[in-house]
């Protein structure tokens, strides 16, 4: 698909579990643009530190994400309730996001056309992003999506302390001094709560055609 502008640059932020991932992995793959998740960043982050433990996590850190392969990161299970406590810990550190930004703002260089997703692309990451969008879900929704997600992984799992965790997880980074999880001014709501798949990605197609 051709542009008006030659690229076409989309962020994607919104709360846990609210489908943005979803949302920007689909619309992604229908312009045919190149995808991140900020959020598989910090799980991968909070994944290598709960594995090795380093001494010094950001010297640490910013040898692995110098030349990391994003591709690579699918292959490996990242969505333990055990990442998911470290990574609303390692989003709050500063150094960390820095490294983390860096890495972003680099892909978003090496790839104009792109969507990325996460919780500060439109007021950090992608500030000049052609299309913001900003997903929202009921809580309850929410929990019950991220329930059926983790459920595979650990059968014991109970819907309640999925919620619990959301709860804990939004507030963090609503709260957090590091760029909190904010909405743009220029975005657009996407709520997922009252949109099945096939509503949102027309909802969010119909928006994009629009600056293209």
């Amino acid at each position: 698909m051709k542009y008006k502008n030659k690229t076409l640059q989309i962020s994607c932020d919104g709360g846990a579990a609210t489908g943005k991932s979803t949302g920007a992995r689909m619309i992604a793959k229908k312009f045919n643009l190149k995808f991140l998740s900020s959020g598989l960043l910090y799980r991968y982050a909070s994944f290598l530190i709960l594995k090795h433990k380093p001494r010094n996590v950001t010297s640490f850190l910013k040898k692995k994400f110098k030349n990391l392969n994003y591709k690579k990161l699918d292959k490996i299970n990242l969505h333990t309730s055990q990442i998911s406590k470290k990574s609303a810990l390692v989003a709050k550190v500063k150094k960390i996001r820095e490294i983390l930004k860096n890495y972003q703002v680099n892909f978003s260089k090496q790839n104009k056309n792109c969507c990325i997703e996460g919780r500060d692309i439109s007021t950090k990451i992608l500030p000049n992003s052609d299309v913001k969008f900003f997903f929202v879900c009921n809580i309850n929704i929410a929990a019950k999506r991220r329930y059926k997600e983790l459920k595979k992984y650990d059968p014991k799992l109970k819907l309640q302390n999925v919620k619990k965790a959301l709860r804990i997880r939004n507030i963090l980074d609503t709260k957090r001094k590091n760029s909190p999880l904010l909405r743009h001014r220029d975005s657009i709501e996407i709520d997922t709560g009252k949109l099945n798949k096939q509503a949102m990605v027309a909802k969010m197609t119909k928006c994009i055609k629009k600056k293209i």
